[in-house]
């Protein structure tokens, strides 16, 4: 069954939200397995680790370049917006740290942990605030979720070409 096509910009970036959650889930539920410190559960706690940070990576690019700067001009609540970019700020230095640990570091699992904490503080203000002003303000999301689509498709072929 195909999924169907998010309604607006808001919809598409909760459909991120809720991928990366599943994300968090399974890794919480790969730290909670017995032996999870051995070389197979290391290896897919860094595969899945990487991947949730390359779709926030990913997701907060596409918040920051079309998402966010129509927004703060439209809903003019400085201090929402504010609090999103230092949000974002907080989780990129995370993910940095994570990037360039060792899964068998004592703090990775703590570090990915946290930023799910972060990524769920984040979500919860967007989805109870910044959404629905959004979406009572005159920016169009729905051209808008056009726009984070095609970035989108930009930003990940880059990371394959890379790969």
């Amino acid at each position: 069954m195909a999924t169907p096509e998010p309604k607006d910009a808001c919809d598409l970036l909760d459909d991120d939200h809720k991928a990366v959650k599943k994300m968090f889930k399974a890794y919480a539920e790969l730290v909670e397995q017995p032996g999870s410190t051995k070389k197979t559960a290391l290896d897919k706690k860094r595969e899945l680790a990487n991947k949730i940070c390359f779709e926030l990576t990913v997701h907060a690019q596409l918040e920051e370049e079309i998402f966010y700067p129509p927004v703060r001009k439209a809903i003019k609540d400085e201090l929402l917006m504010n609090e999103a970019e230092v949000e974002h700020e907080g989780a990129k230095a995370l993910i940095a740290q994570i990037q360039n640990m060792d899964p068998a570091d004592a703090m990775f699992d703590a570090r990915v942990t946290v930023l799910g904490e972060y990524v769920d503080h984040h979500v919860k203000e967007e989805r109870t605030d910044m959404f629905p002003k959004a979406r009572a303000s005159k920016v169009d999301l729905v051209k808008m979720r056009d726009a984070l689509q095609a970035r989108r498709v930009e930003l990940t072929a880059d990371s394959e070409a890379l790969a």
